[in-house]
C-alpha cells in the first residue's frame, strides 16, 4: 500500500490489480477515475488500466482496475523513443474520446480560472516567505497574469479534449516500446494548450532529469491559437509551482533543498 500525508487516496498494489481507495468525501475523483477508464476502456483499450470493479458508496469510495507494466518515467533520462511514446500516449488520450461523447464529460477540476483565484489568495501571506528571488519572480509574474487578459470570463477559443488533469511524469508508464496513463482522479474535459502545460511545467519534469520540453513539444501539430495559449499556460502554471513550492513545509519537505529558488529561474526565462 502506498499514501502520503498530501494524497487524496491510498493504492494496493497485487500481483495483477491495482486497488485505489478514496479518502473519505471524494466520491467526485473515484468518478472522476471510473468515468477515464470506462471510456479509454471502449475508445483506446491499452492505453490506461482496464476496469475491473467500482463501489461509490464505500466509506472510502473504491476503485479496481488492471495493474499495467512499466515504470515511471519521472526520474528516467528520457532518450528519442521515450519522449515518441510519451507524445503518442498523449496525442492517443487527448484524441481518442469522440466529439459527441466529449461533449457529456464534465469539466476537469483545477482549471485555469480555479488556479488563478489560488494565486489571488497565496500571494499576500506567501511573497513573504520567499528570498528576494522568489518575491521578484512572484511580482513579474503577478504583474503579467494583471495584462495577461487570463482572468477574463470565458472559455478558450481553441478545440477541447479530454485531459488527464495531472501532469506528473510518475503517472506514464515506458515498459520498453509505449508509455501507457495512470491517475485520472482530476480528469475531464480541457484544452491540449492547458494539458500539455501541466506536462511541461510540473515540478516532476525538471527537478530530477528534465524533460526536453522543445522535442516534446515539437511532436504536437497544434493551431495556432493552441501554441499561442500553451505560452501564456506555460506561464500561468510555472507562477502556480513558484507558490506552490514557496508553501513547502520546511520540516518537511518535498522536493530537493533549492528548488523553489530554481523555479524563480524558471518563470523568469518564460516571462523574458
Amino acid at each position: 500500500m502506498t499514501s502520503s500525508p498530501w494524497s487524496t487516496h491510498t493504492v494496493e498494489l497485487g500481483s495483477h490489480s491495482v486497488t485505489k481507495r478514496f479518502r473519505r468525501g471524494n466520491r467526485e475523483q473515484c468518478e472522476r477515475e471510473w468515468r477515464a477508464l470506462t471510456l479509454f476502456d471502449r475508445y483506446a483499450p491499452g492505453l490506461v488500466p482496464e476496469p475491473r470493479a467500482v463501489d461509490f458508496t464505500a466509506d472510502e469510495p473504491t476503485v479496481v482496475m488492471s495493474r499495467l507494466p512499466g515504470e515511471p518515467l519521472r526520474g528516467q533520462a528520457l532518450g528519442d523513443r521515450q519522449t515518441e511514446a510519451l507524445a503518442a500516449a498523449v496525442t492517443r488520450l487527448h484524441s481518442a474520446v469522440p466529439p459527441e461523447v466529449l461533449t457529456g464529460v464534465p469539466l476537469r477540476p483545477g482549471r485555469q480560472h480555479t488556479v488563478i483565484g489560488q494565486i489571488r489568495s497565496w500571494a499576500p501571506r506567501v511573497r513573504g516567505r520567499g528570498d528576494g528571488k522568489v518575491v521578484a519572480a512572484m511580482d513579474s509574474g503577478l504583474a503579467w497574469l494583471a495584462r495577461s487578459g487570463m482572468e477574463k470570463p470565458g472559455r478558450p477559443a481553441v478545440p477541447r479534449v479530454f485531459g488527464s488533469g495531472d501532469g506528473n511524469l510518475a503517472n506514464y508508464l515506458w515498459d520498453g516500446s509505449r508509455v501507457r496513463v495512470v491517475d485520472f482522479e482530476d480528469s475531464g474535459l480541457s484544452d491540449r494548450a492547458f494539458e500539455l502545460a501541466e506536462i511541461t511545467e510540473h515540478v516532476a519534469g525538471w527537478v530530477d532529469r528534465p524533460l526536453d520540453v522543445v522535442s516534446f513539444l515539437d511532436r504536437f501539430d497544434l493551431t495556432a491559437a493552441e501554441r499561442a495559449r500553451l505560452g501564456e499556460c506555460r506561464r500561468l502554471l510555472a507562477l502556480v509551482w513558484l507558490f506552490l513550492l514557496a508553501l513547502d513545509d520546511a520540516e518537511h519537505p518535498r522536493n530537493p533543498p533549492g528548488t523553489v529558488e530554481r523555479q524563480a529561474d524558471r518563470l523568469a526565462e518564460l516571462l523574458g
